[in-house]
């Protein structure tokens, strides 16, 4: 599913060369649910970002479903964003003003209009399958913390995503809560989803297939 090879991420800022990504290859398989870990600076949320087509290589390559989409202009990465990839936040993201269905509806905002009829259903049936149907159109405000980052799951799926990003995704929740989300995590892994998800908690990222270890922009472990 993921293939980078070589990829390297430098940043120049103010006669400073900050090398983020420094010759990381890596192969992610259709299926896999794996957590990437590493302290602060090491080089794991740029690692994300490229994997999240948000950001691109300063040199390599990056293969995604066969795909090099290393070598893609910023619109053509943007609608591989939005066709292929899923992403939960930290932050969870949800727009304040609109109800739980709504929100899992905002990636469809720019397709055709059957799409977004059919997108309701399926938003509907994605709510439900994280656990809200009696919430659907409740608002954010209405919502407990880890209700809210069940919406942000269910609108990171409703594109059928061939790769689902999470960033931190229980790191504003509290430990019953957190575990919950990584249950869910956990099942929609079990059907076939792939996971990459970035933490600092090593008990998160156990419930992962496979670990990565960043470490000054290189995986060493």
């Amino acid at each position: 599913m993921i293939k980078l090879e070589n990829i390297e991420k430098i940043y120049r800022t103010q006669g400073e060369t900050i090398r983020a990504l420094d010759g990381v290859d890596l192969n992610i398989a259709d299926g896999e649910f794996v957590a990437i870990m590493g302290r602060s600076g090491s080089g794991k949320s740029t690692m994300l970002n490229i994997l999240g087509c948000m950001d691109k290589p300063t040199s390599g390559k990056y293969w995604l479903a066969g795909q090099d989409v290393s070598v893609l202009s910023d619109d053509e990465l943007s609608r591989i964003r939005n066709e292929h990839i899923g992403f939960i936040f930290q932050g969870f993201h949800l727009l304040p003003r609109l109800s739980a269905l709504e929100n899992v509806l905002v990636p469809l905002r720019f397709a055709t209009p059957q799409q977004q009829q059919n997108g309701i259903e399926r938003a509907t049936t994605l709510l439900k399958q994280v656990g809200l149907g009696e919430r659907i159109h409740h608002m954010p405000n209405e919502m407990s913390g880890g209700q809210i980052q069940r919406v942000a799951i269910a609108r990171s799926l409703i594109n059928n995503p061939a790769v689902l990003l999470a960033d931190e995704p229980t790191g504003n929740l509290d430990s019953a809560i957190s575990e919950q989300i990584i249950d869910l995590l956990r099942n929609l892994n079990a059907q076939g989803q792939t996971i990459v998800m970035v933490t600092h908690e090593p008990d998160i990222a156990e419930n992962a297939g496979r670990t990565i270890e960043f470490l000054d922009g290189k995986i060493v472990s």
